[in-house]
């Protein structure tokens, strides 16, 4: 009996069977790639709220400075009540930011938060739930579905922001973006807005060190990425056979994180159903950190209908908040 096909007999009820499905076909694909949605399970998202805040990664940083100096001029673009939609808030701080200013002007608000991950909700929640005046919705979804589920229940008299902060653009390839941007468009109402994180383009050796920092906490949360597989999926991965590595693809302006191979092996992934074979110095590419110019986040919005109404630039960091009207 080969491997697959013992692995074949084993059950896999009660798996994740989107997991299992994305899985079996990013690891028989050339490259082998994994979907970087699957990074944020529990230990996942702390690790990375964690990653958030090392010295060598300005990110967030730069997004709460540039979220705290702007704040009454992004709160001046919405109606009263208002309403505020995040897409991926993490912990939610940064809605928090927001969400203060609108209390302390007595402002009530409604907020709905979009993420699949259960613990990410549940954390923004409990952040967010310090302001008595804000109201807070709950969608467990994909992002292009929860926003669906929100723009349903809105007021028609009024206008609503979205928030898709933290970077998380930069996630997508370019034509991915461009599509996604597109759907938010297309889901939103004229006088909706936009407001949209991005990490800007900075020395590379600045880049590695936010991708792969001397503590390894980065390293830590791309191997949990196998440590889940062998959790959920009862994979067989042996995570002191595959290390961490980044790459500053100049080319396409992204940083890439992989899993390399350490050595010649297989690992079974038995409610994948499959045995997948590892060379020596051979990677799992598990993401992408596409970083952009200001004049290259505005033509991207704009190409998929957004009018640019503000753009601010915390330089330290190197990170651009956007703010975008739907004409």
């Amino acid at each position: 009996m080969t491997a697959l096909e013992a692995v074949a007999e084993r059950s896999a009820a009660g798996f994740d069977e989107a997991l299992a499905r994305d899985v079996a076909a990013g690891l028989t694909s050339r490259p082998k790639q994994l979907p970087a949605k699957y990074l944020y399970d529990a230990l996942g998202s702390q690790l990375f709220e964690a990653i958030c805040e090392l010295p060598w990664y300005p990110i967030t940083r730069g997004e709460r400075a540039l979220l705290t100096r702007e704040r009454d001029a992004i709160l001046a673009r919405l109606d009263d009540p208002a309403t505020l939609i995040e897409l991926g808030g993490g912990n939610g701080e940064k809605l928090a930011i927001l969400a203060g200013g609108l209390a302390e002007r007595d402002r009530a608000a409604t907020v709905h938060l979009i993420d699949i991950s259960e613990t990410a909700l549940a954390r923004a929640r409990h952040t967010v739930a310090g302001h008595p005046s804000v109201a807070v919705r709950e969608h467990r979804a994909t992002y292009a579905e929860g926003l669906r589920m929100a723009v349903a229940e809105l007021d028609p008299d009024r206008s609503a922001m979205v928030l898709f902060l933290g970077s998380n653009i930069g996630n997508l390839a370019r034509d991915e973006a461009d599509r996604f941007l597109a759907e938010i468009a297309a889901a939103l109402r004229t006088g909706d807005s936009l407001l949209l994180g991005t990490d800007l383009v900075k020395p590379e050796a600045d880049l590695v060190l936010a991708y792969d920092d001397p503590l390894g906490v980065t390293a830590a949360f791309n191997r949990n990425l196998l440590v889940r597989l062998n959790r959920e999926l009862d994979a067989d991965f042996d995570l002191a056979q595959f290390a961490h590595r980044v790459v500053w693809n100049g080319r396409e302006s992204r940083m890439e994180s992989h899993l390399v191979s350490q050595a010649e092996q297989t690992v079974c992934i038995p409610a994948a159903g499959c045995c997948v074979r590892f060379a020596e110095g051979e990677s799992i590419w598990t993401e992408s950190s596409y970083k952009y110019r200001p004049g290259a986040v505005v033509e991207l919005a704009a190409c998929a209908g957004f009018a640019c109404r503000a753009q601010w630039i915390e330089p330290d960091a190197e990170f651009a908040l956007s703010l975008f009207d739907v004409p």
